[in-house]
């Protein structure tokens, strides 16, 4: 009979490939079939809807009314000006929310994004274009920037402006695209475990790698409502440890390695009990274990690799340290 499971296999595996400063993949694998796609897909959604970014949401412009005005000696009308506006990427410093800052350019001069940087904001698209203006244009302007999440309409942004000016339409996700695949991974000769890589490409406001934390961080607040009605909390580092499959092999009696006689009874008068002995022992130390030959060291290698082991093998500090606790207990 096939072995029955009463737990689905849990992902140890995670890797970030850095592909450029605004994109990465989020690895992780394996998981049990269909599992992936159920983890994934929700993580796309929360990275699109819940990273906090930054957005212009209202300006002043000196001389116009509305967003349909025009500014003498500007080419730009201000609806081009409020386009190319919104295009312009911002980064509030020091953990400010909300900031007012005004500029006053004169022409002749081509003004891009790095010109509007402050000592309260960067800019991160510097390059990005805003307005042209020729040898006898003043254009002075203020702009209302705040931090927020996914698309506000100007109708939302506030209640009530201050005179002159003109509320924006706010798109704030600094998440440019998330994508993700599935692919098949092997696992103990079984091909039908998956892996899900995760791309996520950003607009420089945020790193890739911190937009995945924080739609992680949103995604298990959104979960915790269900830990007060069920009672049921989220596991510590080390209770994770302790339920993980490699845990619960290594704490396994070594009865269970299927060794011959001559091979289990050298290891069970030293004293060697639990499969995660074995794996601490570094090559020599196996060597050395009193009465144990070449063939019995042999079968013993080969029976802890079916385990998925190698004598003197690396296991993570994490494990290594509930090993040991195990071992003494």
């Amino acid at each position: 009979m096939k072995k029955i499971k009463t737990t689905p296999l849990a992902p140890q595996e995670f890797e970030v490939e850095q592909i450029s400063e605004n994109e990465a993949n989020i690895i992780a694998y394996p998981f049990e079939t269909g599992y992936a796609i159920s983890l994934a897909h929700p993580l796309r959604r929360f990275l699109l809807s819940s990273s906090v970014g930054y957005a212009p949401i209202a300006i002043k412009i000196e001389g116009a009314k509305h967003e349909f005005d025009s500014v003498r000696g500007m080419l730009e009308d201000i609806s081009d000006f409020i386009l190319n506006l919104k295009e312009i990427r911002f980064k509030l410093i020091d953990e400010i929310t909300e900031a007012e800052i005004s500029y006053s350019f004169a022409g002749p001069c081509t003004i891009k994004g790095s010109d509007l940087s402050d000592d309260k904001v960067e800019i991160v698209n510097q390059d990005a274009p805003l307005a042209t203006l020729n040898e006898d244009s003043i254009l002075n302007f203020s702009i209302k920037i705040a931090q927020g999440i996914g698309y506000v309409s100007s109708e939302d942004t506030y209640d009530e402006l201050e005179e002159g000016y003109i509320a924006l339409d706010a798109y704030f996700t600094p998440v440019r695209s998330t994508t993700y695949k599935i692919e098949n991974v092997l696992v103990d000769d079984n091909p039908n475990f998956e892996r899900v890589i995760l791309n996520i490409k950003t607009d420089g406001q945020i790193s890739p790698v911190e937009a995945f934390r924080n739609s992680l961080e949103v995604m298990y607040a959104q979960l915790a409502v269900f830990n007060s009605e069920i009672s049921v909390k989220a596991p510590t580092a080390i209770e994770r440890v302790e339920e993980s499959p490699d845990l619960k092999k290594l704490t396994t009696n070594i009865d269970s390695l299927g060794l011959s006689a001559r091979s289990f009874n050298c290891l069970d008068r030293s004293n060697i009990k639990l499969i995660g002995e074995i794996a601490l022992m570094s090559t020599n130390d196996l060597k050395n274990v009193k009465n144990l030959g070449k063939k019995s060291y042999d079968e013993i290698v080969e029976k802890l690799q079916e385990f998925g082991f190698e004598v003197g093998g690396t296991l993570s500090d994490d494990v290594v340290s509930a090993l040991k606790k195990k071992i003494e207990a």
